[in-house]
């Protein structure tokens, strides 16, 4: 038995986006991707921003085929990555640009007026330059603040504009915890950080648990697409609509794309220990808390593939790499120095660092890959050493899910440093996350 009715996933990740219509046929959820885009932060003077009405040019141009095809959704959610905001006016006009998490603008202002260890006994965020709240007192340094009325989450922002709110009335949790200003044993804004870092209480609302419909689709929008639809809030940060597949909870996962997150699901852990090695902890879609490490992951070989021209395919790259010379004697980096976040040249970046520590310098373009995956795959074995000692447990599997589960040499090289099963699969975990978030609201009868 076939169920006609159509949702639609609009993915978006820090290196582009797609929108993947979801229905259910037999109880199976089969899924059709309508529409692909690029994404990369753009320079203006010197900062790195978001071409954000490209961004939204392309969302609804993805929706619009939607009617092309004849397969109008009933329900349309958005996720994206994590951190990033737009700021809007008492009018609901935005404070343009739209920061990008890369750029260097918080430097100066990962050290706050509350020391850290506070900091992470409230959040359990980890230190990273990019997490909105360092975002938000760099913008309070320049001024922009004083006219801000609220804040919009990258998903939030799209979401309201599809239906013509420019506001809202409640924060999506899971993309909230990326920001460093939420209590994790209390799943809600804390208020007393806030104050004391010097931020506007009116930029915040109430934290919501996902999903849920925020309305329909704007006069405007209808007339561009042909239809109307819900929209809804879905676990919005796309890790949160990925883990959200993982059939167990109790399991280890990464979630390789951009960036590999690599951790658990459960409750928060504030502890010394997970400070020190750097993990953090994030909403999941069920309520709970992803405990996990950020790990900077496939952004590394994509800027790797850019600088070479974009000539080869990822596969082609992948080949290359099992050729290289280093098979037989690795060079293995620190993928989360800081120096790989946004340089003007990752070879040049990882060359660099290659001659900083003393391994052999990459020449070829496999040798770039190649140093990369047992990179990665090194950094991995060190976070979940660190993760088995913090929870005093041992996992005896990996599911690696996301783009990056397609890649089966660093599959390969994850089992050979860590010692782990890996379980490969799903791709499109984030995108199926979001879709079954979308049919549960249904389920739920909650406007739908």
């Amino acid at each position: 038995m076939s169920d006609t009715s159509y949702h639609l996933a609009i993915d978006m990740g820090a290196s582009g986006g797609r929108h993947i219509l979801g229905h259910s046929v037999n109880g199976v959820l089969e899924r059709e991707e309508v529409h692909r885009f690029g994404n990369a932060p753009v320079k203006q003077g010197d900062t790195l921003v978001w071409d954000i009405e490209r961004l939204f040019a392309e969302i609804v141009a993805g929706i619009g085929k939607c009617a092309t095809l004849g397969k109008v959704p009933a329900t349309i959610g958005i996720d994206t990555w994590g951190v990033d905001y737009v700021l809007l006016d008492k009018q609901g006009r935005e404070i343009m640009p739209a920061h990008s998490y890369r750029d260097g603008r918080t430097i100066p202002f990962i050290n706050t007026s509350v020391p850290f260890e506070e900091l992470y006994a409230i959040t359990g965020t980890a230190k990273n330059s990019f997490n909105t709240i360092y975002q938000l007192l760099a913008d309070k340094a320049a001024g922009r603040l004083d006219t801000a009325a609220t804040l919009l989450l990258l998903p939030e922002y799209f979401s309201q504009r599809l239906t013509g709110t420019m506001s809202a009335e409640s924060h999506e949790y899971t993309e909230s915890s990326t920001t460093g200003l939420l209590d994790a044993t209390k799943r809600n804004w804390a208020w007393s950080l806030i104050d004391r870092l010097g931020l506007p209480a009116r930029l915040f609302r109430p934290i919501r648990m996902p999903p849920y419909v925020i309305g329909d689709l704007s006069a405007k929008i209808q007339a561009a697409v042909g239809f109307n639809a819900s929209v809804v809030m879905v676990a919005s940060h796309d890790t949160a609509s990925a883990v959200s597949v993982v059939p167990d909870e109790d399991a280890l996962y990464i979630s390789s794309g951009t960036w590999s997150l690599l951790g658990i699901q459960g409750e928060p852990i504030l502890t010394e220990a997970a400070r020190q090695a750097a993990y953090t902890n994030e909403g999941a879609a069920n309520g709970n808390i992803r405990f996990l490490k950020n790990i900077m992951g496939l952004w590394m070989i994509q800027s790797v593939r850019h600088e070479l021209g974009d000539q080869y395919s990822f596969a082609e790259l992948e080949l290359l790499a099992k050729q290289s010379a280093l098979v037989d004697r690795p060079a293995i980096i620190d993928v989360n120095r800081a120096c790989f976040l946004s340089p003007e040249s990752m070879m040049s970046a990882i060359a660099d660092e290659c001659v900083r520590v003393g391994v052999r310098r990459p020449e070829t373009p496999g040798d770039f890959v190649h140093c990369v995956y047992t990179s990665l795959a090194e950094c991995y074995r060190q976070a979940i050493v660190d993760l088995e000692r913090i929870t005093g447990k041992t996992y005896r599997s990996i599911s690696v899910i996301g783009g990056g589960s397609k890649d089966r040499y660093l599959n390969a090289l994850t089992e050979q440093y860590t010692g782990k099963v890996v379980r490969a699969g799903p791709a499109e975990a984030t995108a199926i996350g979001n879709l079954m978030a979308q049919i549960k609201v249904g389920e739920m009868g909650e406007g739908v």
